[in-house]
């Protein structure tokens, strides 16, 4: 049996808040709206969370099955690749996760009713084809695409209908923020990945395109996320400007992305991409609020 720090590992913590602030800003918007309703937000958050670690828990085990994940990958630790979990685990822990988030997904389907089927059973299946199957979405370079949708205007947007039982053209957009940042933290994963991904047939815009690409992409996507504050503002919200702080934390990470590729720099890189995401997000609710 692995320890619960194995587990936790696989997990890949850091990559969390991808899946929690979308819901944090479709709350917070809900919030305002006068239509908060904490026990959907809840469920929202638990299975957001729990789609995302499962699709984390499905690439630890598919990548190794590939032979993604070489003995001197650059990144974190993969559990299934360095022996520390057996693969027939992984793939149970990978099935537990994705049918553990069917449970907040029941309440929420009942909640908002039946297209919430569709939502989950879409976010289910591309964590699994993320990197699974003939034709995954990882291999594809269709990753950013996937991380664009579903950590953006459908997380914001699912998390602000189901408790308001209504959508508008601000949720949307503020989604699209959110999933612009989290497009940045996949950036910065398959930039670090590059060479290992390139040998292992792992056709990620950064091997399809070049370093170059992946480093414009980034700073592309951290730039259009800040960018789309303004396009929100309105006389009634002018204190989401504060969101646009978060550009100043992401300052130091933008410097490291452009000119390096030390692994362990970049590592530390994605994790504070994921802390500016957070930030961004909870800075946009304040000031939503406000």
């Amino acid at each position: 049996m692995a320890s619960l720090s194995v587990w936790l590992h696989a997990a890949r913590p850091k990559t969390l808040p991808a899946g929690s602030a979308p819901v944090v800003i479709g709350t917070a918007m809900a919030f305002e709206a006068g239509k908060l309703h904490i026990p959907s937000a809840l469920c929202a958050l638990a299975g957001s969370l729990l789609i995302q670690i499962g699709t984390n828990l499905a690439n630890d085990y598919f990548d190794h099955a590939k032979g993604a994940d070489a003995p001197g990958r650059l990144g974190p630790v993969r559990a299934t690749q360095a022996g520390l979990i057996a693969p027939p685990a992984m793939l149970r822990a990978t099935a537990a996760a994705f049918l553990l988030a069917c449970v907040p997904g029941l309440y929420i389907v009942w909640r908002g009713g039946w297209p919430f089927i569709i939502v989950g059973l879409l976010s289910i299946l591309c964590g699994v084809l993320y990197t699974a199957g003939p034709y995954p979405l990882g291999y594809l370079g269709l990753g950013d695409l996937f991380v664009l949708v579903f950590f953006g205007p459908v997380a914001v947007g699912g998390t602000y209908y189901v408790q308001a039982h209504a959508l508008n053209r601000d949720v949307l957009l503020a989604g699209l923020a959110a999933g612009l940042l989290s497009v940045a933290i996949l950036t910065v994963n398959n930039l670090r990945d590059v060479d290992q991904d390139r040998l292992a047939r792992k056709m990620t815009l950064p091997v399809r395109f070049g370093r170059t690409f992946a480093r414009a992409e980034y700073v592309l996507a951290l730039a259009a996320a800040i960018m789309a504050v303004p396009a929100i503002l309105s006389p009634r919200h002018p204190a989401i400007l504060l969101a646009m702080l978060a550009a100043l934390p992401a300052i130091p990470t933008l410097r490291t992305v452009v000119t390096t590729t030390d692994g362990p720099a970049l590592n530390n890189a994605l994790a504070a991409t994921g802390k500016v995401l957070l930030v961004f997000a909870l800075l946009f609710s304040i000031g939503w609020i406000l």
